[in-house]
Parts: structure tokens; sequence; C-alpha cells
């Protein structure tokens, strides 16, 4: 097996690191003033299942999510990450956080603090943190991802990208992993 410490994994944080749907389900809850349960937890990317009917919907919600809620900061982890990103990490692999919180106007200071802390409060391992939309442009060897048009953009461009998967990727194909301990066996068997 050859030296692991020039390989970069690229992970994703939103739907990967971070619960990030189920956290937005209990804002969306408290903006549409609705109860929780009436809200699926089987969503697809965009989540008109909830009643989001446009881009300017959603951003309304999202900032509201950011900016009142601290979204970025108080979403639960999900389960395994820090557990297999450190295995990885103490393996010698570079982990390099990607994620696009950056997409709304005037409140790029809130996002960065909130996901600085929300991977420090929770002991995510990294080694940079890139704040960008074009993934592809980080340089990573391994790319784990749940965003369906990431994950086909990144493969496209003959990328090994592992999708994370939830109700949002389901028609997205192999190589998948419904859990980190997964994610950490896709890494092994493509290096080996």
């Amino acid at each position: 097996m050859s030296d692991r410490s020039d390989i970069v994994i690229g992970v994703d944080l939103d739907g990967v690191c971070a619960d990030f749907y189920g956290r937005m389900r209990e804002i969306a809850a408290e903006w549409f003033e609705r109860p929780i349960g009436e809200l699926t937890t089987e969503v697809s990317y965009g989540l008109s299942e909830w009643g989001i009917s446009d881009k300017n919907h959603y951003d309304s919600l999202h900032r509201f999510a950011v900016t009142q809620r601290s979204l970025f900061s108080s979403m639960e982890m999900i389960p395994g990450a820090r557990k297999y990103l450190r295995l990885l990490s103490d393996e010698g692999y570079r982990i390099r956080i990607i994620t696009h919180r950056l997409f709304i106007h005037y409140f790029h200071a809130t996002a960065v603090e909130q996901t600085v802390n929300w991977l420090d409060s929770h002991g995510i391992p990294f080694w940079d943190l890139c704040f960008m939309k074009e993934k592809s442009q980080v340089g990573a060897d391994v790319y784990v991802e749940d965003t369906p048009s990431n994950i086909i953009s990144l493969r496209e461009k003959g990328l090994y990208t592992i999708c994370f998967g939830n109700s949002t990727n389901t028609h997205i194909e192999e190589p998948r992993a419904n859990s980190w301990q997964e994610v950490y066996e896709l890494v092994h068997a493509w290096h080996s």
C-alpha cells in the first residue's frame, strides 16, 4: 500500500457530517408554523415536500435558519463522522472539508464562524477548510458528497466520489455509503 499522507479526502459537511435535514426540518416547522410531524423526513433536494416553492422561498428560510437559529452551529453530528474521520486522519489521510455555505450574500462571517465552531465543538479532524461551490477545484483524491448535482459533476470529471446516501440522492449509483463505517471501508477498498 502506498503512502497515505499525500491522499486528500474531500468531505462535504451538510448531509454528510452534519444532520442538515434534521435540523432544517425543526426550523422549517417553526418558520411555517406547522407541527414538525407534518414535515416528512423523506425530502428531495430543494425541500419542495415542505412547501418550498422556489429559490427565493428557500433562500428566505435558509437566511432565517442561519442568522436567527444558528443552523450551522446547532446541527447534530451524523453518527460515526468523528470516529471514522479521526481513524482516516490517524492513518495519514489528509481531511479537507469542502462546503458551499456562502451562497447567500451578506452573512458570510456568521456562516464561517458557525462552521468553525461546529467543527471544533464536535472534534472533527481536518487539515483544510474550503468554502466553495466548485468542489472539483480543491484537488481532492476522494470525495464524500450527498448533493446529487455535485456527485454527478465530480464523477463526470473522473473523480472518485462516494455518495453519502439520503433521500435526496436515492437515484445515484455506486459507490454509495449509508454510514460512515461504509465510507471508511470504501476509502480503503479504493486505496488498496
